[in-house]
């Protein structure tokens, strides 16, 4: 393996020595770069990059292996740790409201969830190009590859802001036929489309920051802009310090501002980067090899985004209309799950940096044994998270659920029962998809794996069962959530014939084809 230092370099993990050519998670701050750069100046650095190549393959470490795993991995679970608590917290502050502005936010929410899928898409196949052309040493393609995501991460925003900021009493209509709830959902909505832009400004930026060796600035990013949104959130619900009273509105409004701070937050770090940043050349012209690399991993991967969330978004409909009491419990049982998921999805994110980096610096068998550790650590994890969870069930019932009706406490204690179970699976499935295939450009297999597990037998099964039949909601709940369980046998399947460890870099492209375009 190799550990990435301080200074930005990687070295071999046996006997501590530098690995040529494997500069990975470059720190790189300065405030050279700028938009005047030449294209014979690009040219030369990618020569100098081209000339670095990776030596032989370094030994297993388990120290340096581990201590390089949490150094990537902890960043991003304690941003999403903080992330989930502000959701829960929002998710409190609201519930003290009303049940009905609870209900109304989860649902309006799913818009944002809806897009978020598509970002997550787009952030996939960043960090499958970007950590792996990183590990290969390749700088200036990764710079390229934010460049062009950058125009489709915003080209989506803005479709999804004119929605919501337009037609948002349509987008309310998909999920509820509560007139009250539309209401709400619509105030809501307006205010908060604008933040969908800053969005698409900042999810391609802070994945390239993760796979660039700033992961622990860009959790920082992200983790400002969700307590600013908590602080806000006081202020503005519930008009606390001279603010004015907003109630839901103040949400939405919390949650524009500290979008938008973020979005400021990467524009600085762009400006001042000396690598991996922002580049305008680059923007307007696009390098036709990376391009077309990239659009030929992101159908599989949006495919993935769509049957998954889409999925997921039909699964609220479902839980929505079978009344306000199973809507209240599902948003508090959401935001428990995504807390105790957080060290695991940190694992997996994480390891999709670790594994990527390895496999575009051409180790291969090192690339499966970091899978396969990172697997035992992640799932591990998930059985102690499902076992805090079970514990802590009755103080979150009592506490987060005070506001909540007698039959919403009693569906609220037993989905969280429910997800002891779903954590763990949900562990293993974080590193299969993304530590490993992901990884490797492997975007296919999740599609398949979800049309199939979700769209061919948990979903219409679900909708008889909720609609047809009529059974409780808990069961109904139960069912439409046995998804993370069922496949895993078929991607442990998959892993094992190792199909997704490949080196994806353009070997084919020379220095001068890759500063093509570089003009401008």
């Amino acid at each position: 393996m190799f550990e990435v230092t301080e200074a930005g370099e990687a070295r071999a993990l046996s006997g501590g020595t530098e690995v040529p050519g494997v500069r990975a998670l470059s720190e790189g701050t300065d405030a050279s770069g700028s938009p005047a750069l030449t294209a014979a100046a690009d040219a030369a650095e990618a020569r100098a990059e081209e000339q670095q190549r990776p030596g032989p393959e370094p030994q297993f470490d388990a120290k340096s292996f581990y201590k390089n795993v949490f150094r990537i991995a902890l960043p991003i679970a304690l941003q999403g740790l903080v992330t989930s608590i502000v959701d829960a917290s929002d998710t409190l502050m609201l519930a003290a409201l009303s049940q009905d502005a609870l209900s109304a936010i989860a649902l309006a929410t799913q818009v944002h969830f809806v897009l978020n899928m598509i970002f997550v898409s787009i952030n996939v196949v960043i960090s499958s190009m970007a950590a792996q052309y990183w590990g290969k040493g390749d700088h200036v393609t990764v710079e390229k590859v934010l460049a062009f995501s950058m125009k489709i991460s915003l080209g989506a925003a803005f479709l999804f802001f004119a929605a919501a900021f337009f037609a948002p009493r349509l987008l309310m209509l998909a999920f509820t036929n509560d007139e009250t709830l539309i209401g709400l959902g619509i105030q809501y909505l307006r205010i908060v489309s604008f933040s969908y832009l800053f969005l698409g400004i900042s999810h391609p930026f802070l994945s390239i920051m993760k796979n660039s060796g700033r992961v622990t600035r860009s959790s920082a990013f992200s983790m400002t802009s969700v307590v600013l949104n908590l602080l806000l959130n006081a202020l503005l619900i519930y008009g606390l310090l001279g603010f004015p009273k907003m109630e839901i509105r103040g949400a939405a409004l919390a949650t524009l501002i500290s979008h938008g701070t973020c979005a400021l937050l990467c524009a600085i770090e762009s400006i001042h980067a000396r690598k991996g940043k922002f580049r305008f050349r680059y923007f307007f012209h696009d390098d036709k090899p990376v391009r077309v690399q990239f659009l030929k991993l992101l159908p599989g991967i949006l495919g993935n985004m769509a049957v998954w969330g889409v999925g997921q978004t039909v699964f609220s409909m479902i839980i929505g209309h079978l009344g306000s009491d199973a809507t209240a419990a599902n948003s508090l049982a959401s935001i428990a799950r995504r807390l105790m998921i957080c060290l695991c999805n940190g694992v997996g994110n994480g390891s999709s940096v670790i594994v990527g980096h390895a496999l575009g610096a051409d180790y291969l068998e090192l690339a499966k044994i970091y899978a396969r550790k990172l697997m035992k650590l992640s799932v591990t994890i998930g059985v102690i998270s499902g076992v805090i969870l079970f514990f802590l069930t009755g103080p979150i019932v009592s506490i987060a659920g005070k506001n909540l009706t007698e039959t919403s406490q009693e569906y609220l204690r037993w989905m969280l029962y429910f997800c002891c179970v779903y954590v763990v699976s949900k562990a293993a499935n974080t590193v299969f998809i993304h530590g490993c295939f992901y990884a490797g450009g492997d975007m296919k297999f999740g599609l398949i794996c979800d049309a199939i597990n979700l769209w061919g037998f948990i979903l219409p099964v679900g909708y008889v069962l909720a609609f047809v039949i009529g059974a409780p909601v808990l069961v109904v709940y139960c069912f439409l959530n046995l998804d993370e369980i069922i496949k895993i046998p078929a991607e442990y399947i998959h892993y094992r014939r190792f199909g997704w460890v490949r080196n994806i870099t353009l070997k084919n492209i020379t220095p001068s084809e890759n500063a093509e375009g570089a003009g401008g």
